[in-house]
């Protein structure tokens, strides 16, 4: 048996010291690795005062970040966006194949209870000479329908915000005082008949300086769906 010491293995551990003498015998290890200049930082000798170079490596640096953080902001709202899509389109999808008007608004408050997950919503027809068939869409006037949101139906657009509390109550009827904000769009085919309304308990939720697409995508849908279940 031999009586040899086994040689000393050598610590892995990573110094200073080694890291210095790598990057002696390395010199254009920074030109092939540009990206770690970014993050590393070398105070002037002088003491406060930097030079034009590092400043310049500063300011893109910054710039660097800023532009990560935007692009961590674009992919988030594509996320977003996809996710919106794919909501929107089992709802369209499934209000192609309702055979009425009753399933039709069975299948509306049902995406935006469950998959959208809004606090409050509610669909409003306007009586004219038609009939409306039942469902648990409100049924109203077409003249208490312009007294109480005449400003809503006669821009013919969708809005958000706050509304008046007479608005929200006939908006959302015993809802209305638990609202805090609101998004409508009027409905319309050829004339207005009805009013597809969301709304929200926090007063900032809806804004009036939002965006209304996807609002206003779900109404062109039911404005040529809804007129053909109830003619």
């Amino acid at each position: 048996m031999s009586s040899e010491t086994p040689p000393t293995r050598k610590s892995s551990s990573l110094t200073e010291e080694r890291v210095a003498a790598f990057l002696a015998e390395q010199p254009d290890f920074f030109t092939r690795h540009p990206k770690l200049l970014e993050s590393i930082q070398l105070p002037h000798e002088s003491g406060q005062a930097v030079s034009l170079i590092e400043r310049q490596v500063s300011v893109l640096r910054d710039r660097n970040i800023e532009m990560r953080h935007r692009l961590s902001n674009l992919l988030e709202s594509a996320r977003a966006n996809d996710k919106l899509f794919e909501k929107t389109k089992r709802l369209v999808l499934a209000i192609l194949e309702a055979r009425d008007l009753a399933s039709t608004v069975d299948t509306l408050y049902n995406s935006l209870r469950t998959d959208y997950q809004l606090e409050y919503y509610n669909l409003i027809l306007l009586e004219n000479s038609k009939r409306i068939p039942v469902s648990e869409a409100r049924v109203v006037g077409l003249d208490e329908a312009h007294s109480q949101v005449g400003t809503l139906l006669r821009n013919n657009r969708a809005i958000c915000g706050i509304l008046r509390p007479d608005e929200t109550a006939f908006l959302f009827g015993e809802d209305g005082k638990n609202i805090g904000s609101v998004a409508a769009v009027p409905l319309s085919h050829g004339h207005t008949f009805g009013i597809l309304a969301v709304g929200n308990s926090d007063p900032k939720y809806y804004r009036s300086s939002m965006g209304t697409l996807f609002l206003s995508y779900i109404a062109e849908i039911l404005n040529r769906v809804i007129p053909r279940l109830i003619t």
